[in-house]
């Protein structure tokens, strides 16, 4: 899986470092020089992990951080704020906002790689996923709705699995089968089958979406 970073650094110089430095290293890396297009990219595409300068020209970091913490369903977006601010109150109140890491400028290049390579690894080690209420254990094979565990079975857990793994990008059909059933020569049908049931378990029709002549989409 590619993940896809956010970097947000008013400084085109840094902001062409980073996104050059980690475009090496096979992620897909957008950069945004201000909040206002970020925050419109990121209401629409939601990634994996944010690279978040403190001090932009129209929003303050703090402010983009409440805002991608205020809402459950970015729970398990990484986020390290970058900033000149390196004094210990400054990382202190970064962490407490909810960011997962911190990082001084000027920094080190191969500190930040290590840092992000860091974050995705204990990431996937976990193989939890939250999504809107809904907690989703790879590890244990359960599917919560806040505390109530959910009976799916193993084709509609290996179907919300994909499509969690993917959040903010639309799965084909033909991904789902693929991936789940190791061909895509099934009727598209079944697919939508699961889908309806899954639906209907977690008692929420709005968190799968259907991207029409596509596939699915969680967001």
């Amino acid at each position: 899986m590619n993940y896809i970073i956010y970097s947000v650094e008013d400084d085109k110089d840094i902001s062409k470092i980073i996104n050059r430095t980690l475009t090496k290293q096979g992620y897909i890396v957008s950069s945004f020089e201000n909040g206002t297009d970020f925050i419109k990219e990121f209401n629409q595409n939601k990634p994996d992990m944010v690279l978040l300068d403190m001090m932009l020209p129209d929003y303050s970091g703090a402010e983009l951080l409440q805002m991608i913490r205020n809402n459950p369903s970015n729970d398990d977006i990484q986020v390290i704020i970058i900033s000149a601010n390196g004094l210990i109150t400054d990382k202190i109140d970064g962490l407490d906002l909810g960011a997962d890491d911190y990082i001084a400028k000027p920094f080190d290049l191969l500190e930040l790689v290590a840092r992000v390579n860091a974050r995705f690894r204990k990431y996937k080690r976990n193989n939890i996923y939250k999504v809107n209420g809904i907690t989703l254990n790879v590890e244990s094979h359960e599917c919560k709705r806040d505390d109530k565990l959910i009976s799916l079975t193993v084709k509609e857990f290996e179907i919300l699995e994909l499509l969690f793994k993917n959040k903010g990008k639309v799965v084909t059909r033909d991904d789902i089968l693929t991936s789940i059933w190791g061909n895509d020569e099934l009727e598209t049908r079944s697919i939508d089958m699961h889908i309806k049931s899954i639906r209907k378990k977690l008692e929420d029709e709005s968190l799968i979406e259907t991207v029409y002549g596509l596939g699915y989409k969680v967001s």
